[in-house]
């Protein structure tokens, strides 16, 4: 064929960092910090519940398409239980399969073909794609190590008259930075003045460890313009299950579902049924999430600093970036590529998740939501890299 068969606007993404480095952890027999899943499964009773919920007949069939009231009702009560936001499960609550398609529909049906889109880089890659497919023109606002805090002015100078919306995500993948109240009032303020939408991403909201989360849609005047994404996966260690939701006004939601129901129109019935009943868990459930994840961190970061990482503790999340330059020139792709080999562990370069590369160039993350024997036996084995 005379032209090639990809979408143009896709060029250059190709197959996703965490299928090349998840492919050399089982071809290497290495320990597999790469991908953000965790090697446990959540709560028992959730389990039992999606099985109850199968073998009964729930949600063997289609869902409804904004997905089973229980659940939606479960998310509002989630909403309005740690953040104080009123909202109608019937008309403001829409569940999706997961975040990622959440945000895809997001995007697509906010953004117009040309319309700029501000994130903060480094990024998890689906955004680039969501942005190229919804044929926006993606603006990156670089957060910088050691801190990686947002610049409120370079972000203030990347808004121009064809900005159309922020893609916001805190606590951040893959920096783990956690932004505070006033940084997320300074966002608002200019998504304010500039009539802007806010598409924020909360997916780590119960894995903070320095700081609070703060939803920016509960600051002033950005009810109406945030559409507000979370997920099962990461809080209830159920990432198979794709369950995910956006919250917002009822002509954002609405906006989004026409979008979504021509992506899956539905999916998960089952697992919805089991969310709805995770996610009134106690408060104990909760706090517990972010305290062993809390020891793992800490677990990590004391070992990866003792291997000879420069490490960037974060306050939120479950990955760790750290800066190898003291294991000599290679840039973090090169280093990444040869680690299963040299240690038999496997990590991302963080280069891959920024436009400007060079920010990132001797980055390197790790995941730490492994049992502590994995954590463990990765440092073990990282004991044997040498710097310099």
């Amino acid at each position: 064929m005379d032209r090639p068969l990809l979408n143009r606007g896709l060029a250059g993404l190709g197959t996703t960092i965490f299928s090349e480095m998840s492919e050399l952890a089982v071809a290497t027999g290495s320990v597999n910090l790469g991908q953000g899943f965790p090697d446990t499964d959540g709560p028992a009773e959730i389990v039992r519940a999606a099985a109850e919920a199968i073998l009964s007949g729930r949600g063997n069939q289609y869902p409804p398409g904004t997905g089973v009231p229980e659940l939606r009702r479960s998310v509002a009560e989630h909403q309005r239980r740690f953040y104080d936001i009123d909202v109608d499960p019937d008309s403001e609550v829409l569940v999706t399969a997961g975040a990622t398609e959440a945000i895809a529909a997001a995007l697509l049906a906010l953004v117009e073909p040309g319309d700029e889109v501000i994130a903060f880089e480094p990024y998890y890659d689906s955004y680039a794609a969501c942005i190229a497919m919804a044929g926006g023109v993606r603006v990156p606002v670089t957060l910088r190590a050691p801190a990686f805090r947002p610049d409120i002015d370079e972000l203030r100078a990347a808004i121009t008259s064809r900005t159309r919306a922020i893609l916001l995500n805190s606590p951040h993948n893959p920096t783990g930075a956690v932004f505070t109240r006033p940084e997320l009032a300074a966002i608002a303020e200019l998504a304010c003045a500039r009539d802007l939408i806010v598409i924020t991403d909360e997916v780590y909201e119960h894995m903070v460890y320095a700081g609070e989360h703060v939803p920016i849609g509960t600051l002033p005047g950005m009810r109406e313009r945030t559409a507000t994404i979370s997920s099962a996966g990461k809080t209830f260690s159920f990432t198979g299950w794709k369950i995910g939701w956006v919250t917002g006004t009822a002509e954002m939601v609405a906006a989004i579902r026409t979008v979504k129901q021509f992506l899956t129109f539905a999916s998960g019935g089952a697992f919805q049924y089991a969310i709805a009943s995770a996610l009134n868990l106690p408060d104990e459930y909760y706090s517990s999430v972010a305290a062993d994840l809390a020891v793992k961190r800490d677990l990590m970061c004391d070992g990866l600093a003792a291997v000879g990482f420069d490490v960037y503790r974060p306050e939120g999340t479950f990955f760790i970036t750290t800066n190898i330059e003291a294991f000599g020139g290679a840039t973090g792709l090169e280093f990444c590529r040869r680690l299963p080999g040299a240690a038999g562990v496997v990590a991302i370069p963080m280069q891959v998740f920024y436009d400007h590369a060079e920010a990132g160039q001797y980055q390197v993350r790790f995941v730490f939501c492994k049992r502590k024997e994995v954590l463990a036996e990765a440092l073990d084995r990282l004991s044997a890299l040498r710097p310099g």
